[in-house]
C-alpha cells in the first residue's frame, strides 16, 4: 500500500470514530426561522441520589412549533464529568440545537 491510500483509509477511519463517539458530528443541522421561547423555569425535585445531576429542561422544535421538555434526574457518568447543557444557537439562516453533553 502506497502512502497516498494508507492516508485516505487513515482519515477516514478517524472520520468514522469521531461520528460513532458523537452522533451529533454526524447529523446535519436543521435551521429553524423562529427564535425560541424563553427557557421556563423549572423547579427542582430532590435529587433521587448522591450521583445522579440535573439536565435543565429545553424547548425541541416539533416541525412546526417548539414544545417543552421538562428537565429531569439522570445518573452521572464515572469520571467526574460536567453535564454541559444543550443550546438554541443562532446562526444567519435561523436558529440551530446544540445538543447538550457531558465533559471531562
Amino acid at each position: 500500500m502506497t502512502n497516498r491510500p494508507r492516508r485516505i483509509v487513515i482519515a477516514a477511519s478517524l472520520a468514522a470514530a469521531l461520528c460513532l463517539a458523537d452522533p451529533a458530528l454526524a447529523a446535519p443541522r436543521i435551521y429553524i426561522p423562529v427564535p425560541p421561547p424563553p427557557i421556563v423555569v423549572e423547579t427542582r425535585p430532590v435529587a433521587p441520589g448522591p450521583r445522579h445531576v440535573w439536565v435543565g429542561g429545553y424547548h425541541r422544535w416539533d416541525g412546526g412549533r417548539y414544545v417543552w421538555v421538562p428537565g429531569s434526574w439522570v445518573v452521572a457518568p464515572r469520571g467526574r464529568r460536567v453535564w454541559v447543557s444543550g443550546h438554541w444557537s443562532r446562526h444567519r439562516r435561523g436558529w440551530y440545537w446544540v445538543s447538550g453533553h457531558w465533559r471531562r
